[in-house]
């Protein structure tokens, strides 16, 4: 390091390459180890805080016993690069260190990153995380002894080696060989990805709690998914399916034309997504809340360090999917399309709905993506602008107001109607009461659980 390239750290100060020490202490071996778990960088010895130059007292012997020091109390054993420069007549001892292949690097015992300019402690799951990327790895590769090739279904795998084999794929293996040759089993033993694709029955390890909620605090109703993750694609997508509007336009065809409240691409896409990228490690349950104008999606498992949402919006990422076996295996079965562009594509799906953009956030110990659509209001006044004029000339004022709104929402209620038109209740009965003599609409279920049913 040149004398000119110090003046430029002089100048900088502190930040996430370099620290300033006005002596060789234990803070200057955890420093190089934050900076080898890291991006790697620099600690410049003989100067204080205020960049003010100190210099230090070497003997021959100095700089050899602070190398030993740093191999013997890290592990792996790091040995950085080191200089000495004499600025002002002042000797400056400059230790710099690579980020380092095999992470993470311990100080006696404890871990370290770099987080702009001081030494942060790494959480459990981040050592874990750390180690699983130094190996080109992920959770999901390996072994999990806590169960047997017994504990999944060959029956499972034989349906996924036909929906590979639809996709294009030539797999004539059996059930048990084609597991092996995709690493889903090694040496008898299965791997974590192989226990949640197939597994045999239900269990916590991948639940999904699923709620439509008439307010922040109201349940309306209720679901559960334990199942493998390949099932749970359409149990989730059926629940959703259930609790969300779907408007009925008349066009005059033989057909009408059906359109739900959200883009149904861009909620499969949220759910593929949340069940590919889940950190299963966590003990946290992926949530979905469905409400009248929006649908909240939690997951467990944050964005990894190095990337930020402002990164997933503008699309400058390179995609490391948490669970690689996992990722791999749905692109081949043609339900994931290409790492790293899905978030795209559920904007996208929003904004050629006219709907708000989505909202993507770091959570707790998680990440949530929320979807708005249309409130039940809004829903009945887009129906009535692409309802049929045939409709238009049979039903006028209420009626036709009343009927708009059931065709956008059949779920709604007589107050909720009443609310919505500014009517009596009794005005909305009689307007009800009417569309059935039209034969326009029945009813199925009783005044609070039943739905409306357009006949015509």
């Amino acid at each position: 390091m040149t004398k000119k390239e110090i003046d430029i750290l002089l100048k900088k100060g502190e930040d996430l390459t370099s620290e300033f020490k006005s002596s060789f202490t234990n803070e200057v071996i955890e420093t190089l180890v934050a900076f080898a778990n890291t991006s790697g960088g620099s600690v410049l010895i003989g100067l204080s805080n205020e960049v003010k130059l100190l210099g230090v007292s070497l003997n021959t012997e100095s700089i050899q016993n602070w190398l030993n020091e740093i191999k013997n109390k890290t592990s792996p054993s790091i040995i950085p690069d080191v200089e000495v420069v004499i600025i002002r007549k002042k000797k400056i001892v400059v230790f710099s260190i690579q980020e380092f292949p095999i992470k993470p690097v311990s100080f006696r015992g404890k871990y370290f990153k770099r987080v702009v300019n001081s030494n942060h402690t790494l959480s459990t799951q981040e050592v874990v995380n750390l180690h699983l990327q130094s190996f080109n790895t992920s959770w999901d590769y390996h072994i999990n002894s806590q169960f047997t090739t017994s504990d999944i279904s060959f029956e499972k795998v034989q349906q996924a080696i036909e929906m590979l084999n639809r996709n294009g794929g030539r797999i004539t293996d059996d059930p048990m060989s084609f597991l092996v040759k995709s690493d889903l089993v090694r040496d008898g033993l299965i791997t974590n990805a192989a226990y949640l694709l197939f597994k045999n029955r239900d269990s916590v390890l991948t639940t999904i709690e699923l709620g439509r909620f008439q307010t922040e605090i109201i349940i309306k109703d209720s679901a559960r998914t334990n199942a493998d993750i390949l099932s749970q694609i359409e149990q989730v997508m059926n629940f959703v399916l259930k609790h969300i509007n779907k408007e009925i336009i008349i066009t005059g065809e033989a057909q009408n034309t059906q359109k739900w409240q959200y883009p149904l691409e861009a909620i499969r896409e949220v759910v593929m997504n949340m069940i590919v990228h889940r950190d299963y490690r966590s003990a946290s349950d992926s949530i979905i809340k469905i409400f009248n104008n929006k649908i909240e999606f939690y997951n467990p498992g944050r964005l990894p360090d190095n990337l930020t949402v402002e990164d997933l919006l503008s699309n400058n990422y390179k995609s490391t999917p948490r669970n690689k076996l996992i990722a791999g295996f749905f692109k081949n079965l043609g339900l994931i399309e290409k790492y790293g562009s899905g978030i795209k594509r559920i904007i996208e799906y929003c904004k050629a709905d006219n709907l708000h953009e989505p909202e993507f956030r770091n959570i707790s110990d998680g990440f949530m993506v929320t979807i708005f659509g249309k409130d039940k209001k809004d829903v009945g006044k887009d129906v009535g602008k692409d309802v049929g004029k045939d409709v238009g000339k049979e039903l006028k004022g209420t009626l036709s107001e009343v009927y708009r709104l059931i065709m956008g929402n059949p779920e709604l209620t007589v107050p909720e109607l009443a609310k919505i038109t500014g009517y009596a209740d009794r005005t909305i009965e009689r307007s009800l009461a009417r569309l059935k003599e039209l034969k326009l609409i029945t009813r199925a279920g009783g005044r609070k659980a039943g739905h409306w049913i357009i006949t015509r």
